[in-house]
């Protein structure tokens, strides 16, 4: 019998758990860049990479997915993959982009961002936000409407796009019109009860989260400490209208939710959607039928938030 009452679509995961040890990461990074590589581009999709400057002088590759009878001057959503800030995409999430760019319908780029621990605090975060930049500059060439430039991002990737966000608020650039966060990380303090209580989760666990922590900040924790814990942010009231998503059985749970609270207190316009019987990256089972009516509602939320960026 389940010790959690997850969805029975997700039953099958339960015994799964991603290793975070720095000697098994380059190989597991290796198998999920070639499964990531090796899905299509949906139908009616297409894929343009473009390798762009990154942090201090990096190079970083961008994939733009559009439907391929997309008007100019489109929305478009800047999305930063989870995956614990160590740890390249799930090859899932290519199906996942592509819905988003054929539904909402927009330009979707995806950010290859590098990853600890080999490059710790702040590189990856450094180059979403160089990413962010870029797509705002080059708007007019790429097509893109730079009123409906919108971020988004699952997990670590969600940290990442808040956290792109307070970075462009502090330097005075444009931030994003909209953010979407998936079962976002956004609390380094790992106080809350989800964290206390679901140490053996399936998919994503606190002690996963904790070895995650040590990884991305091997150098220590910065003085801007709401770049990497967005949650604790002295002020959020000039963040943008956000969608946060949490799923039940994840130690990440209440992080999310206290950052939707966060944002509300200070004005700013959220949607939380506490799902249930769901475990952290549950689009994994890309074939249930809960998993396809979560992934409408996103895309919905996209509609609308593009919709009311119109100027």
């Amino acid at each position: 019998m389940s010790k959690y009452n997850i969805h029975a679509d997700f039953r099958k995961y339960e015994k799964i758990q991603l290793p975070l040890s720095p000697w098994v990461l380059p190989l597991l990074n290796g198998v999920l860049s070639s499964g990531f590589n090796m899905v299509k581009p949906a139908e009616g999709v297409k894929v343009t990479k473009q390798t762009i400057p990154g942090y201090q002088g990096g190079q970083i590759e961008v994939s733009i997915f559009e439907p391929v009878d997309i008007q100019n001057d489109a929305p478009c959503l800047v999305y930063l993959h989870g995956g614990a800030f160590v740890l390249k995409a799930s090859p899932y999430l290519k199906t996942l982009v592509c819905t988003y760019a054929l539904e909402t319908p927009c330009k979707v780029v995806y950010v290859d961002y590098r990853l600890a621990p080999k490059h710790a605090f702040p590189v990856g975060l450094e180059d979403c936000y160089a990413a962010f930049k870029w797509v705002h500059h080059n708007a007019k060439e790429l097509g893109i409407d730079k009123n409906k430039i919108a971020i988004g991002g699952d997990s670590a990737g969600g940290n990442l796009a808040a956290a792109v966000n307070l970075i462009a608020m502090d330097r005075n650039t444009p931030t994003a019109c909209f953010q979407m966060l998936i079962y976002p990380v956004t609390d380094a303090r790992q106080q809350t009860e989800s964290i206390k209580n679901f140490i053996d989760t399936p998919l994503w666990n606190s002690k996963q989260t904790a070895k995650m922590w040590k990884l991305y900040l091997s150098d220590g924790m910065p003085d801007k400490k709401e770049y990497v814990s967005p949650v604790e942010a002295a002020s959020l009231d000039k963040m943008p209208a956000t969608y946060i998503e949490v799923a039940e059985f994840d130690c990440l749970r209440d992080e999310g939710i206290n950052f939707a609270d966060a944002l509300l207190q200070s004005g700013i316009q959220v949607e939380l959607n506490k799902t249930i019987g769901t475990i952290h990256g549950f689009e994994i089972a890309e074939s249930s039928d809960l998993v396809q009516q979560i992934i409408a509602k996103r895309i919905d939320i996209l509609k609308k938030a593009f919709h009311s960026s119109e100027k």
